[in-house]
């Protein structure tokens, strides 16, 4: 659905976008991370044809951005960050000025507005001017706006920028239902809102593409954590031989107990839970006792951390190492 290939885009000496590669499959729910100023914005200008790249190319549905840009700005919708709307009209009336400009008939706009209302939940709020409503509202005006002509690809800049907690599960529902019928890209800057709605998170690190990866394959262990009252030496040697562990760490030592963790690899061929039953079964047959053993787990925030805090260094999944 979308090809994006050496991707950049420069401002004068400074490189904003720096040869970014990646595709898109049709469907797709994908998270755009990165810090301020790691590129996110220039890249989502540079796919809505808002924005020329300096160097590389876009290819989407098929269509040459160069070449074809109105024909893929109509398979298009896009929410910017600070949701740009006429205050002084009234909602519906600023979805029907929207669904022209989009190229709507008389009937189909009347048809999509009234759609796209009721999905956005803003049936109460259709003949109020938009000057009147809260911030959070507003964010959903532009939503509404942005799928009114049932666009193939939607972007959105932080969807869920100022709402409240019920607002923002229903945008997340909204979110997943889109996926079904459009591919979806959202930026955002909380992480938890990534890993509830996206399958996929590409992460930005100065302009180029640090991490490319399947949310499930991210977060998957790649160690365990074990306590124990087993010296390091002697856990070595009981373990020497264990398949799946490539390096045991100690962590802490107090009251005669250990904390390890243990590094995994080949955790496709030989699963995490086999390998723990394994380290069980070894250690209490020695006469070591066991206080806790489970896989470590990591969540976004720490995979953001780590990609940020580590500049050129792989932390999992599909890594593009900065150059």
């Amino acid at each position: 659905m979308i090809n994006v290939t050496e991707l950049c885009r420069n401002y004068g000496k400074f490189r904003a976008v720096d040869n970014v590669s990646f595709s898109i499959g049709k469907g797709e729910i994908i998270g755009l991370l990165g810090h301020n100023g790691a590129g996110k914005t220039t890249i989502m200008k540079m796919l809505t044809g808002f924005l020329e790249p300096s160097e590389g190319s876009i290819e989407i549905d098929g269509l040459n951005m160069e070449e074809q840009r109105s024909e893929i700005q109509g398979k298009i919708g896009y929410l910017p960050e600070n949701c740009p709307v006429y205050p002084e009209m009234t909602l519906i009336d600023f979805l029907d000025y929207a669904a022209e400009l989009n190229g709507l008939t008389s009937q189909e706009k009347i048809a999509a507005v009234r759609k796209v209302i009721k999905k956005t939940a803003l049936t109460e709020k259709a003949t109020q001017p938009i000057n009147t409503l809260s911030r959070g509202y507003r964010q959903r005006v532009g939503v509404a706006q942005a799928i009114l002509h049932n666009p193939e690809i939607l972007i959105l800049d932080e969807p869920t920028n100022g709402l409240d907690p019920t607002q923002i599960l229903h945008m997340r529902e909204l979110i997943a239902e889109l996926g079904k019928t459009s591919t979806v890209i959202v930026s955002t800057h909380i992480l938890q809102e990534v890993e509830a709605v996206c399958e996929r998170v590409l992460i930005m690190r100065n302009g180029e593409l640090a991490v490319d990866a399947k949310l499930d394959d991210l977060q998957n262990s790649h160690s365990i954590q074990l306590k124990t009252d087993c010296s390091p030496d002697k856990l070595k040697a009981q373990l020497q031989d264990q398949q799946g562990i490539t390096n045991i760490n100690q962590i802490t030592q107090a009251d005669k107990l250990y904390q390890y963790q243990l590094n995994i690899d080949n955790k496709e061929t030989v699963p995490i839970e086999s390998i723990i039953a394994d380290i069980v079964s070894k250690l209490s047959q020695s006469g070591t006792k066991i206080f806790a053993i489970y896989p470590e787990q990591q969540d976004l925030e720490t995979i953001f951390r780590q990609v940020n805090s580590m500049p050129g260094e792989p932390t999992g999944g599909q890594i593009h190492e900065a150059a």
